[in-house]
């Protein structure tokens, strides 16, 4: 087994519901880990240092980008959010499975460095349903709301290039069938 199959990169729209999926996952299968990814972006009630992101500011993250510390990044919304590579490349060779939540653009990238890695793309159930999850967070305004639709339309034409795509209509299910997949792709 090549042990890069320990990375499983999942990717969405914003409001497809892939953290909540990945957290649930986190919490029923404790063996699969998440890599805890790096933001320039204001934390949300109830988000912890660490846990959620490690936050901090753009100087911070240029620094770490410059340095060759940020394994992959993009500007979303007016944020930076990148992987730590220290916190793949330990599970990696550790032999846990590690998951990556990312966005598109950053899961091209990932699969060129690592090839052996398997993609997971999270869909809405639909696009009412997207703008439904994206305005009942209560957390941005209408400006930014659509922004994010907008951007989840560009992103969804990049499912075809996933090793997998997974609606998601109901967390569970969901669960369920991206832990078949990680199983799976450590075979």
């Amino acid at each position: 087994m090549n042990k890069e199959q320990n990375l499983i990169v999942v990717s969405g729209p914003s409001g497809s519901g892939k953290d909540t999926v990945v957290k649930a996952l986190m919490e029923k299968y404790p063996t699969v880990e998440i890599s805890v990814s790096a933001t320039t972006r204001e934390k949300r009630p109830g988000e912890k240092e660490g846990v959620n992101y490690y936050y901090m500011s753009v100087s911070d993250f240029e620094k770490k980008l410059a340095d060759g510390e940020i394994l992959e990044h993009t500007c979303y919304c007016g944020n930076y959010y990148g992987t730590p590579k220290a916190e793949v490349d330990y599970r990696i060779e550790h032999n846990i499975p590690v998951v990556l939540v990312i966005e598109v653009e950053g899961a091209k990238n990932i699969k060129k460095q690592y090839p052996h890695s398997t993609t997971v793309f999270v869909r809405p159930p639909s696009y009412e349903e997207l703008s439904n999850r994206l305005r009942g967070r209560g957390t941005e305004n209408e400006e930014v709301i659509q922004v994010r639709l907008a951007r989840a339309v560009e992103e969804m034409e990049y499912a075809v290039d996933y090793d997998y795509v997974i609606v998601n209509d109901a967390v569970e299910d969901c669960v369920e069938e991206l832990y078949a997949i990680i199983e799976q792709s450590r075979k």
